[in-house]
């Protein structure tokens, strides 16, 4: 079970309704998130109407991706996007195994210990790693436990320091 991906045409601006129907979401849901996310915030044209970056487009892309993929809540997705930006990594694109290309996911420690997956690089092309719903579970569950074993071990070094 893999989404196709979202290949972003080579142009310097984008108005909104390119960028809802690359994203596949409406307008509202766009500036809904320019609200809640301080990293997408496309500049506006003289007449007042957005215009997007590729980089913004991108943004959109990732925002998506944490909160209708990875069921992230606003609060979390805008914490991850912060840290992925802090860390200044770089998740590496991949094609399609067609393609002839293989998916190589990293992921990093913040500062604070936290794990996360590391930024889109611009040319968003990726992927889904799991090519089918028992692999994505798969994954889903082994996400689960690595977040428990973090909380244990974030109480562990609480308890130290108090």
């Amino acid at each position: 079970m893999s989404r196709p991906a979202v290949a972003i045409p080579e142009k310097l601006f984008f108005k909104i309704g390119e960028v809802c129907e690359l994203a596949g979401v409406q307008a509202h849901v766009l500036r809904y998130w320019e609200s809640e996310f301080p990293m997408l915030a496309p500049q506006k044209n003289r007449a007042g109407q957005r215009v997007y970056r590729k980089r913004d487009v991108e943004m959109a892309l990732r925002i998506k991706e944490l909160l209708y993929e990875d069921q992230y809540t606003i609060a979390g997705a805008k914490k991850r996007l912060t840290n992925e930006l802090r860390g200044g990594g770089k998740l590496k694109v991949v094609g399609s195994e067609e393609d002839g290309q293989t998916e190589t996911p990293s992921a990093e420690l913040n500062g604070e210990g936290e794990l996360f997956k590391t930024a889109p690089t611009p040319s968003y092309t990726r992927s889904v790693a799991p090519r089918t719903a028992e692999e994505r579970q798969g994954l889903k569950q082994l996400a689960s436990e690595l977040r428990e074993l973090l909380s244990l071990l974030e109480q562990e070094t609480k308890g130290r320091t108090k």
